[in-house]
C-alpha cells in the first residue's frame, strides 16, 4: 500500500507569522514572481506550500546580501546575473 504524504498548505496569515513578512509583503513577493501560491481556495483565498518558508528565508539572506528585488528573481528562478 503506498502511503503518501498529503501536502499541507498556508494561508496567508500563517505565512506572515512563521516568516516575520507583512501581508503586503507577500503580496509583492507574489507579484514579483519571488515566491508562488500553491493553489487557491473556492473563496479566491491563496494557499502556499511549505516551501514557500525556505523561499522567503533565502530572498532575506539575498537582501541583506545586498542584492534587488530583480537580481534575487533571476537567482530564484535560474538565471545567470551579469554584473
Amino acid at each position: 500500500m503506498d502511503k503518501r504524504e498529503v501536502p499541507k498548505y498556508f494561508r496567508i496569515g500563517e505565512v506572515m507569522e512563521n516568516s516575520n513578512l507583512s501581508r503586503q509583503v507577500i503580496h509583492n513577493y507574489t507579484q514579483l514572481d519571488l515566491i508562488r501560491e500553491a493553489k487557491r481556495t473556492a473563496a479566491g483565498h491563496r494557499l502556499y506550500d511549505e516551501s514557500v518558508f525556505m523561499r522567503l528565508e533565502r530572498i532575506k539572506k539575498l537582501k541583506t546580501e545586498g542584492r534587488t528585488l530583480l537580481e534575487i528573481r533571476k537567482i530564484l528562478n535560474g538565471a545567470a546575473l551579469h554584473v
